[in-house]
């Protein structure tokens, strides 16, 4: 033995060497031309459409025909609306949800304001911090209504050390703005007004606010939207006792001339999320942050006008020792005609200065050759394209009994499919009774990327995968069922980009039922009635975008299943792989779970797609001794994980239902 290992690591001679370049010259050679061909061949398609439709659109009858053109496409939007739902059962899915939204609304408008006792313990309460919150706000033009809301919304806040710094750039036609500022500032000195000479846009007049500005922390308010009475108490309560330096609330949107009670959309967030941060701007509103954070940079700049705050917060998080997040509806975003709230078409500038935004934020990250593009569920929400470094290998771990038809159907998916090429595939043998079996493993020689190990122990899914890791040669580890079949063919690339990161640990995919609607898009911890984890959007669509668009960008989650897991073999092992005594059920959680305990991130990637025929290999766990099994599992989970499953899934917000995968919210 050592005498093979002291050869095989003698160099290569010359020869050797350029034989060994021609090959993998050759490969690359092969792997090219196919990419080239497909795009060749899709190009001449694209030029043949383009072709067709100019014709079309030069046309007399094209020109005619455009009052039943806007009737028709009216109608197809109304229509694929309705599709994104999948089917009758997915639209009753959505209307029920509706309804439970519509009961939850009335408990987050006014009647979620404080009592006038509630009001007095609030503004007696004596904090460990003496706390200045300064709020900016720009005014440009403001409506007398919209004004007198927003300054009434902060006066009226049950914490008292605040000041508001309002920079007014109206123009002349707008001249009673100032002359109503005046009316307040006489009334409450912690008021503070300033004309400016012009208007500088968002960005300039808010530095102007700024500048007036004397508070320790900072805070960020529109001068068209309406304030919790309970906002700035809540926030003080996250500086004081989580030592917060960053703090953001959920919002909603409402009618621009109703009351904040006419609700449209209820935003509820995750807590700190940086890669749904770099896909699109759900913090927003009300950004309070320590002034100290403004140190050696500028609030907003003006070349992100229209994203400056998606700018800044991408900025200031970075900073931050400590983002907390309030899980409550406490800022009210007006909706009218002209506002980002109400169409992002009226300020398409805004997409541009989004894009821009991430891509700063991406550089001086040190991420390069990067790209950023919209997705199909908003203009600024954002699919994130990370460069692959390097060609590292993966090694695909794929456990099997029997099942010869599942099996081959996923590797041959791989195989096909796939357009990376550094991997290996280690089938992990599970005692197989069929002839069948031993027949397809034969056929399987051809294939130098696959080889089968043979584990003789009993059905232990955690103790089968750390076994098969053993015969790993890649740098990472890819848990993946038998069950499943490749769709999008840079499956492997879409979860390398992410698992590549130092800060991430597992990456999962998105899975589909053979009907097309989703088997997983993330695990929630807590989520269903053995209250252990649960997999969310369970069962929506294909077409479905998902709560504010969340099925259409790569995220932050507590889990991924291990069905599709993508993980650095440095990692696995250091973690010792699966625990061994969650033989069946919630083994990728707990791994998930201890990845997090180390700092590590996880993501779920919805660009890598596979079909799962789940429980099609082993069937279900509701029966008889499997369900047992699967109780003690989920006791002895529950139990491990105790302290998580009370402070709840940081990536799920605790307004949505335990009982429902759909985001749906709870009834108070």
């Amino acid at each position: 033995m050592n005498q093979m290992q002291n050869k095989e690591q003698l160099p290569l001679s010359q020869e050797e060497q350029l034989l060994f370049y021609k090959q993998a010259y050759e490969n690359e050679r092969k792997k090219s031309a196919k990419l080239a061909q497909r795009l060749s061949d899709a190009n001449m398609q694209v030029e043949d459409l383009n072709g067709k439709l100019e014709r079309i659109k030069n046309s007399g009858a094209w020109k005619l025909s455009k009052p039943l053109r806007s009737a028709y496409h009216f109608a197809k939007r109304t229509s694929q609306r309705v599709g994104n739902y999948g089917s009758p059962k997915g639209i009753a899915r959505k209307v029920r949800s509706k309804m439970i939204e519509k009961q939850a609304r009335a408990y987050h408008g006014t009647a979620s304001f404080p009592t006038a006792e509630m009001r007095k313990q609030q503004e007696e309460t004596v904090f460990s911090k003496d706390i200045k919150i300064s709020i900016l706000v720009p005014l440009y033009n403001t409506p007398k209504k919209f004004l007198t809301e927003m300054i009434d919304s902060v006066v009226a806040q049950t914490y008292k050390n605040w000041e508001l710094c309002l920079a007014d750039g109206s123009d002349k036609e707008h001249a009673y703005v100032g002359e109503m500022c005046a009316q307040y500032v006489q009334k409450d000195s912690r008021i503070k007004y300033e004309k400016l000479a012009k208007n500088e846009g968002i960005s300039g007049n808010t530095n102007a606010c700024l500048k007036m500005a004397t508070g320790e922390y900072i805070g960020l308010f529109d001068h068209d939207d309406v304030l919790h009475p309970s906002a700035l108490y809540e926030y003080m309560i996250r500086i004081c006792e989580e030592d917060a330096d960053y703090i953001y609330c959920d919002e909603t949107t409402f009618k621009g001339n109703g009351t904040i009670d006419d609700m449209l959309t209820l935003h509820f967030k995750p807590d700190f999320s940086i890669d749904n941060l770099r896909a699109n701007n759900y913090i927003c509103h009300f950004s309070v942050f320590d002034r100290k954070l403004l140190e050696g940079m500028e609030l907003f700049r003006s070349q992100f006008d229209g994203s400056q705050d998606h700018d800044m917060i991408l900025r200031l998080t970075a900073k931050a020792k400590h983002v907390a997040h309030v899980p409550k509806l406490l800022y009210y975003w007006r909706s009218h005609k002209g506002s980002v709230a109400s169409d992002i078409n009226a300020k398409s500038y805004a997409i541009e200065a989004a894009r821009g935004a991430v891509a700063d934020h991406l550089n001086t990250c040190g991420f390069e050759n990067f790209e950023i593009v919209s997705t199909k569920a908003f203009e600024t929400i954002f699919r994130v394209k990370y460069e692959v470094k390097d060609n590292p290998k993966i090694s695909i771990l794929i456990p099997n009994k029997d099942h010869v038809e599942d099996l081959s159907r996923c590797i041959e998916s791989i195989i096909k499919e796939s357009t990376y090429d550094n991997y290996e595939i280690i089938v992990i043998e599970n005692n197989s009774v069929t002839e069948e079996i031993e027949a397809y493993y034969k056929s399987l020689e051809k294939y130098n990327q696959v080889r089968v190990v043979r584990y003789e122990g009993g059905f232990n899914y955690s103790k089968i995968n750390n076994f098969g890791a053993g015969f790993a040669t890649g740098e990472y580890i890819l848990l993946l069922n038998n069950d499943t079949q490749v769709i999008s063919i840079n499956w492997m690339e879409e979860l390398l980009m992410y698992a590549q990161r130092q800060d991430v640990g597992a990456v999962g995919a998105k899975l589909y039922y053979a009907d097309k609607t989703i088997q997983h898009a993330g695990i929630v911890i807590g989520l269903g009635a053995h209250r252990t984890a649960g997999h969310t959007h369970y069962r929506v669509a294909q077409t479905n975008l998902g709560y504010m668009g969340r099925l259409c960008y790569a995220q932050n989650v507590t889990a991924v299943t291990g069905a599709c897991l993508l993980v650095k073999k440095a990692l696995f092992d250091r973690l010792g792989g699966l625990d061994e005594s969650f033989a069946i059920a919630l083994n990728d959680v707990d791994f998930c779970l201890r990845l997090r305990e180390l700092g590590y991130l996880n993501v779920w990637n919805p660009y890598c797609e596979l079909f799962h025929f789940e429980s099609i290999s082993r069937g279900l766990d509701d029966q008889g001794e499997k369900a047992q099994r699967y109780n003690e599992e989920s006791a002895r989970f529950r139990e491990k994980w105790a302290k998580q499953l009370e402070q709840g899934d940081p990536y799920y917000n605790p307004n949505f239902s335990l009982d429902r995968s759909d985001y749906s919210l709870v009834i108070h």
